[in-house]
């Protein structure tokens, strides 16, 4: 089935990318920085630009015509644990950059598609003691939602006048992709939720991964109604005057994880060939990084900056430790180990980077200006972007739940 999606942000065009196996098509971009635009340009001369999604009419969406799906990730800087943490509104009550998350709720609302994909940082949930979030999910759902007592959690779902809502953060490393990126995804269904199963979410019993038992616990928050209708498939009921959010125990659905391989944790990194791989029963791996907008970081909690740097030796002398799926070398062992054998340390080359986000290793070898694209561009554009296999394989749960197989 041919889906047509408006995508907003566009940056790089990750959700193209992502969507191009489905064969959906991409009616309009809206972006606005130099490098990306060239970018667009370049691979989708005939897909209209839009510009600035402050300026984009209601007669510019009326002529692109049927839209089934809008889809963008709204700028993350006032909301991530790096940045200045302002939310998305200033004192005064006016939007910040990453206030523009209203405009495109206006801009999808005003498309009537069914379906509406979010991305952006996990500070989301916390920034702004959790208003943001709840502000987030209630512009989505179309009415007012609460914070839970005790935060926001890792996935769930909010109900209202506007349809169903569920979000989950979801990990590159387990979507074939070889860094550690968590981003939270935020999916809107407007059509008729009621007769399939959840996109993201799945019970923590049937999990591959579930954490160590947990004590039980409720956690309800927004304003529940009188519960004078009809459930969906969430198994839950609401009044469309009203809604309901719930933070879950259940976990992002990880049903797409092939656990018939070994996968290397990433707290080491697989470069060669992009993707977590296996050759002849072993690992090829290198030290692990996180994409950030600046390059790569090197730490846990993705706040810190760095410069995309690459041990070569790494590969070489560690594969026998990370092969037949151990748990990999501990710290002690990789700091033993990179003064010896006249290490060379290097920068990840922009093709490491395209693969380590999902694209093709030539994607962002344009004319930029008249020049061949600078390397510092692509660092941007791709730590700007979405980590594409995670895209694609929620194009894949919406592709189900049209068709009826989900």
């Amino acid at each position: 089935m041919k889906l047509r999606f408006l995508s907003l942000f566009s940056g790089i065009e990750a959700a193209s990318v992502a969507f191009a196996p489905l064969g959906w098509e991409c009616v309009g971009f809206s972006e606005i920085e130099p490098f990306p635009c060239s970018v667009l340009k370049h691979h989708y001369p005939n897909v209209q630009n839009l510009g600035d999604v402050n300026d984009i009419t209601d007669e510019q969406i009326k002529q692109l015509g049927h839209i089934d799906l809008v889809i963008g990730g709204f700028p993350c800087q006032d909301v991530s644990l790096a940045g200045q943490r302002k939310g998305l509104q200033h004192e005064d009550g006016t939007a910040t950059r990453s206030g523009l998350f209203y405009r495109a709720v206006e801009i999808a609302d005003a498309t009537k598609a069914r379906w509406v994909v979010i991305e952006n940082v996990p500070g989301l949930f916390s920034v702004s003691e959790g208003r943001a979030f709840a502000s987030v999910v209630g512009g989505l759902v179309g009415c007012e939602i609460g914070v839970p007592t005790d935060g926001w959690r890792n996935a769930g779902f909010a109900l209202g006048p506007k349809g169903l809502v569920e979000w989950a953060v979801l990990d590159a490393q387990y979507f074939g992709l070889a860094q550690r990126r968590k981003r939270v995804f935020i999916v809107r269904d407007s059509g008729n939720w009621r007769d399939r199963p959840p996109l993201l979410l799945e019970r923590e019993s049937l999990r591959r991964d579930n954490p160590p038992s947990r004590e039980a616990r409720q956690d309800v928050t927004g304003s529940l109604s009188a519960r004078t209708n009809g459930g969906g498939g969430l198994g839950t009921d609401f009044d469309i005057g009203g809604g309901l959010s719930r933070p879950l125990r259940a976990q992002p659905n990880c049903s797409h994880r092939d656990d018939s391989q070994t996968y290397v944790p990433v707290t080491s990194l697989c470069l060669n060939g992009g993707g977590q791989r296996r050759i002849d029963g072993e690992s090829e791996t290198f030290v692990a990084h996180s994409l950030r907008a600046d390059g790569f970081d090197a730490s846990e909690d993705g706040t810190g900056r760095g410069t995309p740097m690459v041990p070569e030796i790494v590969s070489q002398a560690m594969s026998a430790k990370w092969a037949k799926g151990s748990s990999g070398p501990s710290g002690d062992e990789v700091a033993n180990m990179i003064p010896t054998q006249n290490m060379a340390v290097r920068r990840l080359t922009p093709t490491e980077c395209a693969r380590l986000q999902g694209f093709p290793d030539d994607y962002l070898d344009i004319i930029h200006r008249g020049k061949p694209a600078a390397d510092g561009n692509k660092y941007k554009a791709l730590g700007n972007s979405f980590a594409t296999t995670v895209v694609a394989w929620i194009g894949r749960q919406i592709e189900k739940a049209v068709e009826g197989g989900l």
